[in-house]
């Protein structure tokens, strides 16, 4: 349970991780902002407030014993780097270097970056990878968690339905996938593109543990992830959020899925987020 006080200082961070996802897209004139603001929420809680992590790299003494975690979503890299500045991993002055030639902040996320686990980019692979990570980790006795983030326009993917099929058989119960659930991928509506519902129900056909919040919900989602790590089984949490929120002309509008913002857009932009 999370308190007041905690709630609000994640509130807070999540208004940074908006601005920071903003100057960074808006800096490079490259990059999508729309699944990263709808994210936001999610990433923030989660390495806020659930991770076990280790900045330090691999002399940390907590180094073997961290969480994995895979963005899937790979395009939505403005989000990862922001939350990751703000655990310490880099300076947050380097977020500026987004998509700049020999920068560590890549388009994609990369090895190149401090924190982030593997590389991704190729949308529908992540979930198989995670399942990879935590299969391994069963194998060496090491109780840490992996989490994966995946958009819900790569659930039509076959890829992705392997490995919800191969997580309860492998009983990886120390995995748990996020779905960025706002209806919206870069050609429209998933709903007209490939129907994905009902998803929940698909999801506990494949055995997993499902559960359905608000994606923008702090308590939710905390509470979420938190009674994930004490299943019998792999755990789904679909997670219902708006693209582009907290920008009004940006949200539910599929045009912002990977557009840059002008000097208009972005100074009205920053100035609904104050």
């Amino acid at each position: 349970m999370l308190s007041t006080d905690e709630i609000k200082e994640i509130e807070l961070l999540c208004k940074e991780n908006r601005r920071h996802i903003l100057d960074m897209v808006y800096t490079a004139q490259s990059g999508h902002i729309g699944g990263s603001l709808s994210s936001c929420e999610i990433m923030t809680v989660l390495f806020h407030k659930c991770m076990k992590h280790a900045p330090e790299g691999k002399n940390s003494p907590k180094y073997t014993s961290r969480d994995r975690f895979v963005l899937s979503k790979g395009h939505v890299s403005p989000i990862y780097y922001s939350v990751l500045a703000n655990e310490g991993f880099f300076d947050k002055s380097e977020l500026l270097t987004f998509r700049k030639w020999k920068s560590k902040l890549q388009g994609h996320p990369s090895l190149s970056c401090p924190g982030v686990q593997v590389t991704t980019g190729s949308l529908g692979q992540g979930l198989s990878m995670a399942c990879g990570i935590a299969m391994a980790l069963k194998l060496d006795n090491n109780n840490a968690n992996v989490f994966v983030l995946l958009g819900d326009g790569e659930l039509q993917e076959g890829n992705t339905w392997e490995a919800f099929m191969q997580a309860p058989h492998r009983k990886l119960n120390n995995l748990t996938a996020i779905i960025d659930r706002n209806r919206l991928q870069i050609d429209g509506n998933t709903e007209d593109i490939m129907p994905l519902d009902n998803l929940s129900e698909k999801l506990k056909a494949f055995n997993w543990d499902t559960v359905e919040i608000d994606g923008h919900n702090i308590e939710q989602i905390y509470n979420a992830i938190e009674n994930a790590k004490k299943s019998s089984k792999p755990v789904a949490i679909i997670a219902n959020t708006i693209k582009g929120k907290g920008v009004s002309f940006m949200e539910n509008n599929a045009g912002w899925h990977g557009k840059a913002p002008s000097q208009q857009d972005y100074q009205k932009a920053i100035e609904e987020l104050k």
